[in-house]
């Protein structure tokens, strides 16, 4: 009883200000395995490095010195200051892969899926999370030029880049190791040997398929955008309730056709270490996807439905500027232009 107690305890205390962000890019083979040289986002500043704190990397949206919580402004920038450029720091390269290829976005959950009691009024999947993907980034680039506003189909905003993919922040498998309930189920059905990397813990991924018609030679762009907000009500510190947005801006350095693209037909290899591998439920959504379709949607994630066909589910984010963007629970997305709300309401 002392010792997960004492897991617990060290849990709550370690992650009182800890969050998330993509700790490293890896391009997937056919079978579900990394393969190659991981990548990194711009700027990484590696958690073993000297005078590292979670607030080197974590970048907030809006930030916690605005005023009104739920407000997010045109003129929020999309990417953390360290990542405005298309630079990389030394020791972390960018990820190098082919047209086509896919790639798992790896983080660290920090006990936001397994120690939910820790944050009051968050949605059940964590918050969802999208990538999306372009060869015209802008230095300065806006949340809410892109955030809302760029779709599958390459047609929405600017029309610079696309949605790639959305999922649930909870992968449904991902855990820290803590005494928590859900961390101690995840432990037993989803063992794994420590490693020095990721220690005991599972990191969360987000399994994406690059376009196959981005450039050979040229860098592409993506953008990873938590989206976590707090219901109204539910934290009496935030009556009105909490916009809360993570970011991270990375690169991939395009060399090439990927031979090891996604096919239908392509099956993904059990008992393969979990260390290496991706998700195999998003595996087959990337195998099922069509690449001799527009180049949107040879990245698009099957989880993102038209608004005709969306499911009635529970408003989990809203934002008194901007875009409104409509989560459920099962990471069916609509999204409403110039649409805003204060309070969660049922579409």
């Amino acid at each position: 009883m002392f010792l997960p107690a004492l897991a617990t305890l060290l849990a709550l205390i370690t992650n009182a200000e800890a969050h998330s962000w993509v700790e490293q890019l890896t391009v997937i083979a056919p079978n579900g395995t990394f393969i190659g040289t991981p990548g990194y986002a711009r700027g990484n500043y590696p958690r073993t490095a000297s005078g590292f704190s979670d607030t080197t990397m974590t970048y907030l949206l809006p930030p916690s010195t605005r005023s009104n919580v739920t407000q997010l402004l045109p003129s929020d920038k999309l990417c953390k200051g360290t990542q405005q450029d298309q630079s990389q720091s030394d020791g972390s390269p960018r990820l190098q892969a082919s047209a086509g290829a896919a790639i798992a976005l790896r983080y660290q959950e920090n006990g936001h899926v397994t120690l939910p009691q820790n944050q009051p009024g968050k949605p059940k999947n964590r918050g969802t999370v999208y990538v999306y993907g372009t060869t015209q980034p802008k230095v300065g680039e806006k949340l809410l030029d892109v955030y809302g506003a760029w779709t599958a189909d390459g047609t929405g905003g600017d029309g610079r880049g696309v949605l790639l993919s959305t999922q649930n922040f909870d992968d449904g498998r991902c855990y820290q190791v803590n005494g928590g309930d859900i961390s101690e189920t995840r432990q037993k059905e989803y063992t794994h040997e420590a490693s020095q990397l990721t220690g005991a813990d599972l990191w969360c991924q987000q399994d994406i398929q690059l376009p196959t018609t981005a450039p050979s030679g040229k860098l592409y762009t993506l953008y990873w955008v938590w989206d976590w907000p707090t219901a109204p009500g539910a934290d009496p510190t935030y009556p009105q309730g909490k916009t809360e947005i993570y970011t991270t801006c990375m690169d991939v350095n395009v060399q090439g056709t990927s031979a090891n693209k996604q096919k239908a037909n392509d099956e993904y290899a059990e008992g393969q270490d979990l260390n290496e591998a991706a998700i195999p439920s998003e595996f087959d959504k990337l195998s099922d996807q069509q690449s001799t379709e527009a180049p949107a949607a040879a990245g698009a994630s099957s989880a993102v439905t038209s608004s005709a066909n969306a499911k009635k589910a529970t408003v989990t984010a809203w934002h008194t500027v901007g875009k409104t963007v409509t989560v459920s629970q099962d990471t069916t997305v609509t999204v409403d232009a110039d649409q805003s709300s204060e309070t969660p309401k049922s579409r």
